[in-house]
């Protein structure tokens, strides 16, 4: 395990992004932050683990919500700087704002509009 991260080019602050894609749909649910213990951390317990960079710790996906991310497979661009998680969304949200993925807005007439429905109100679930 430890030479697959030693091969990660992680950035100056030792971080590396890391693309969530539901393993079925191939959909794109979102975009966050690994650093080395995060991924070993994820690579050990089978479920996605990221860095918060906001929080500044580690941040098992759902462990406030319950949407939580099971991990079937890890893939690294050609530069080996980027990361892709092939994942199975659990509870089928994977956004703060209670949405499918954190790409929901997309541009209309130069101005950005939610395209996608929030499927639970995040005050449910973050309490």
């Amino acid at each position: 395990m430890s030479e697959g991260l030693d091969q990660i080019k992680w950035d100056k602050d030792g971080l590396a992004p890391a693309i969530a894609q539901d393993a079925a749909t191939g959909e794109i649910l979102m975009v966050a932050w690994m650093n080395r213990e995060s991924l070993a951390r994820t690579l050990a317990c089978g479920e996605a683990v990221y860095w918060s960079r906001s929080r500044r710790k580690l941040w098992h996906k759902g462990e406030e919500s319950g949407h939580m991310q099971k991990v079937s497979e890890i893939r690294t661009d050609c530069d080996n700087d980027v990361l892709l998680l092939k994942i199975e969304q659990v509870g089928g949200i994977a956004c703060h704002t209670g949405r499918r993925s954190c790409f929901f807005q997309k541009l209309e007439d130069g101005r950005w509009v939610a395209a996608d429905p929030v499927l639970k109100d995040p005050k449910e679930i973050y309490k």
